[in-house]
């Protein structure tokens, strides 16, 4: 008894910790869990993983703080500097899924200083918005799909056998006649054991192919758009909203089969009975407390040594377009179609790989609003290696998921594999060095002629590449350096 008495407290004490580790549903993983995941994807860089983990446990812990000090908590943001190729992309990437946030992921060369023709810096919230909105929404359809799938029934059985229609003068009278036919029933009776018959065929999945007729509203103006160097959208106002309900509401008969339309009516009946304002409400709230804004690029926008940022130029605007971030990365108020969005507690991540520039050519001011900054380090060919064999998503088994749909099995000898990475490193350092893409453009040269040749050449099940197949396919490449500058 007491051993079962344990068993059950045990019980009770995972499923509080479960609870603690939760928000809205959503687990939340301790840093040390982050880097493990990450880990799974990305090799090395260690640092920058136990940066991006510390930062996206601080955004849950803020908020279990109480309201007066909540508000006073700042995020730390981040600054990923390191060559192209080295997993600074891959590190956002990993963690916009394990957030389980809104996230988004911006190029800063996209953007222009206010007053030119180009995306304004604010887009970003905006972007940021929409996504949250589209993510809460599907997770209220979830919640109410049952329901939904419910009213897609009903409303199919109410096309394959119409409910009767009460006369109020003649409603005795055809009782009257349905009691002739059918004594003791009348036709709202028989008509619905019609429909208890007709539901069970239709849950059974038997009516699926029968084609009906549906009556679905249609957007009565589905392109409207502003045509100019800055759209309404961009500054927050929606047009179908606004002209939406001047607008006649059209509907359009569709033919669909039964399967079709459950799916179609279920997604309808979804959308019914969601409520768009608390939606919005609860979007906005999570943008401002667990956004996630990860902008690449960012030495693209900083001064430099180069000629253009001394006297104008084609690049005139990027000095520009750091001012247009600072006010958004400090903290200011974005108009968006969903009403104003604080950006205080969204976390920023910048990265670049800063050849030209550095991070200190960045204007004083938004430098100081990335405080946290994490070099990462170049890949060496024992890192090639471990990419090529470690991560879940690793190239080499990508290749044989690839083959293994025309029935081949692709095998690689850990001599080939060394030799791969250690080639990519060669190429890296005579070349230009672009990180772990380079083994992307490696792996084809090797692979090009098995995968131009299955199936029709090649009928074997099973493929070797061992490291004298690798040698004779690059050693010629990589021996001539012109040649490598424009194959690898």
């Amino acid at each position: 008894m007491i051993k079962e008495e344990k068993k059950k407290s045990i019980k009770v004490k995972t499923k509080k910790e479960s609870v603690k580790k939760t928000v809205n549903g959503i687990k939340q993983l301790t840093p040390s869990e982050i880097v493990e995941e990450l880990d799974k994807y990305i090799i090395g860089q260690k640092n920058a993983k136990k940066s991006v983990a510390i930062a996206l446990r601080n955004r849950w812990r803020r908020q279990q703080v109480s309201d007066v000090m909540k508000d006073e908590i700042m995020p730390n943001n981040i600054i990923m500097i390191g060559p192209t190729g080295v997993g600074k992309t891959e590190i956002a990437r990993r963690i916009s899924k394990l957030a389980n946030a809104p996230f988004i992921k911006v190029e800063a060369s996209k953007f222009t200083e206010v007053g030119y023709v180009g995306r304004d810096v604010e887009s970003m919230i905006r972007e940021l918005s929409d996504l949250s909105v589209n993510i809460v929404k599907s997770e209220k359809m979830k919640e109410v799909q049952l329901k939904a799938e419910e009213n897609s029934e009903e409303r199919i059985l109410d096309i394959l056998i119409p409910p009767v229609k009460k006369a109020s003068g003649a409603s005795n009278g055809s009782a009257d006649q349905g009691s002739e036919n059918t004594p003791g029933k009348s036709q709202e009776e028989l008509n619905a054991a019609t429909r208890e018959k007709l539901r069970i065929q239709l849950k059974q999945g038997n009516l699926d192919k029968r084609m009906i007729e549906l009556d679905l509203s249609s957007d009565s103006m589905p392109m409207l758009q502003v045509l100019g160097p800055i759209g309404l959208e961009e500054m927050g106002i929606n047009l179908n909203d606004m002209f939406g309900n001047m607008m006649p509401k059209k509907s359009k008969k569709r033919k669909l089969s039964i399967a079709e339309a459950r799916k179609v009516l279920a997604q309808d009946e979804a959308n019914k009975l969601i409520d768009m304002d608390a939606v919005i409400k609860e979007a906005v709230e999570k943008v401002q407390n667990s956004g996630i804004v990860f902008i690449d690029e960012i030495d693209k926008v900083a001064g430099g040594s180069s000629k253009s940022s001394q006297g104008g130029g084609p690049d005139v605007s990027r000095e520009g377009v750091q001012r247009d971030l600072l006010p958004i990365v400090e903290g200011s108020t974005v108009v968006t179609k969903y009403g104003p969005v604080k950006t205080d507690h969204i976390l920023f991540i910048a990265s670049g790989a800063f050849h030209i520039s550095k991070p200190s050519d960045l204007i004083p001011e938004l430098q100081g609003r990335f405080p946290i900054r994490v070099e990462l380090n170049s890949l060496d060919e024992k890192d090639f290696y471990k990419i090529l064999t470690q991560p879940e998503n690793a190239l080499i088994k990508q290749y044989k998921a690839l083959l293994k749909s025309e029935n081949i099995e692709l095998n690689f000898t850990d001599d080939s594999i060394k030799e791969i990475a250690k080639i990519a490193a060669e190429v890296n350092e005579q070349v230009e060095n672009i990180g772990a893409r380079r083994l992307h453009t490696i792996l084809t040269t090797v692979l090009d002629e098995i995968l131009f040749d299955v199936p029709d050449k090649i009928k074997k099940n099973k493929i070797d590449i061992d490291k004298k197949y690798v040698n004779e396919k690059l050693n010629a490449i990589v021996k001539n350096r012109d040649l490598s500058r424009y194959i690898l």
